[in-house]
């Protein structure tokens, strides 16, 4: 195991090198900064592990150094430890607020310093981990964030609600209360016009979160969740969800990228329908069913979905998406059994000319 770096920003000499004796005593490589300006470039360049920062510091205090890196990529997720000589209730909201990690009041000694760093550090490899995708990996995922917040803790277990096909998860324009993770089967997303005419705005499969955009937003729900097959979600309530966001900064991260990766994915789609013929549309949209859904990419991939959904994915007529899927038939793209696709050439439906 290579050796951890810790950052230490301390502008009072005396308290500075003791901290930092007893870090590397413990194997800790120790960077010091004297002030918080520095202590920031240093961040920067040396990306460190974990940064233990005192809070009344000249020029640029604690609370400074934590906004300044905490809106930074590269140092966000960096675990975060306050030192102060205070120990006001106030001064250790703030930080926790702000996105501290841990908190030590001084003098501390020893086994309490080495404890909270041990302590962050194990957390923060736990939560940078993959967790797998299925109901103990949720249960791992939850249990890891239970432990990051100080402040508060998760209310309750997650319940498990099953679903058969076309069932309803959620409404447009009902009020979320808490987010979901799909433990089995598969999901979509649509929105519905005046004349009840859809268009599938995602598809979700097993280990994906759904339905927390609009919590954020605060708003109520911009689309439909509907069973495409029997489905069980785990559901966690709305005050869990923002336990998890809040307690800690990896863990929003962790959100953050997914959304990050929903609206890209919304804005491609959107260029594909503007731009790019219905056949190629057709194309993409099996090619997105495969990419999302197939399990074994040895094998070719196999899903049973109408040609209502089809279109809706697409964003064109019913009869259209047949008469094009007849076509990838005559071409030996595709085979078709009543509802059931296969994709027998992913290779030229992903080469598909516009």
């Amino acid at each position: 195991m290579s050796t951890k770096k810790i950052l230490l920003i301390e502008d009072n000499p005396e308290m500075r090198e003791n901290t930092a004796e007893i870090l590397e005593l413990a194997n800790y490589e120790v960077t010091t900064a004297t002030n918080g300006k520095e202590g920031i470039k240093l961040a920067h360049h040396q990306q460190p592990d974990l940064i233990i920062c005192d809070i009344m510091m000249p020029e640029l205090d604690g609370y400074g150094v934590l906004h300044l890196l905490s809106k930074d990529d590269r140092t966000a997720n960096i675990p975060f430890v306050f030192l102060t000589a205070k120990a006001e209730k106030n001064d250790y909201r703030k930080g926790m607020t702000m996105g501290a990690d841990d908190y030590l009041t001084k003098p501390y000694d020893d086994v309490e310093l080495l404890g909270a760093v041990e302590m962050r550090l194990k957390k923060s490899e736990r939560l940078k981990a993959e967790f797998s995708r299925t109901g103990e990996g949720l249960d791992q995922f939850i249990q890891e964030v239970r432990t990051v917040d100080a402040l508060s803790k998760l209310a309750e277990e997650k319940k498990v609600k099953s679903f058969k096909k076309k069932d309803t998860v959620y409404t447009e324009g009902s009020y979320p209360t808490g987010i979901f993770f799909l433990l089995s089967g598969k999901i979509k997303a649509y929105r519905a016009n005046e004349f009840g005419k859809e268009f599938i705005t995602d598809l979700y499969k097993k280990g994906d979160f759904f339905g927390y955009v609009d919590i954020l937003q605060d708003k109520p729900y911009q689309d439909t969740a509907v069973a495409l097959e029997e489905a069980e979600v785990a559901v966690i309530p709305k005050e869990d969800f923002f336990s998890l966001l809040q307690g800690n900064r990896e863990v929003s991260a962790k959100f953050i990228r997914m959304l990050s990766n929903e609206i890209k994915e919304r804005e491609e789609r959107l260029l594909q329908l503007a731009y790019n013929s219905v056949r190629k549309r057709v194309a993409e949209a099996l090619v997105m069913l495969s990419n999302r859904y197939q399990a074994d990419r040895g094998k070719p991939f196999s899903m049973a979905i109408t040609r209502e959904d089809i279109a809706s994915i697409v964003g064109t007529a019913t009869e259209t998406v047949i008469r094009t899927l007849s076509d990838f038939k005559d071409e030996k793209l595709v085979e078709m059994k009543g509802s059931l696709i296969t994709i027998l050439d992913y290779d030229k439906l992903l080469r598909m000319r516009n």
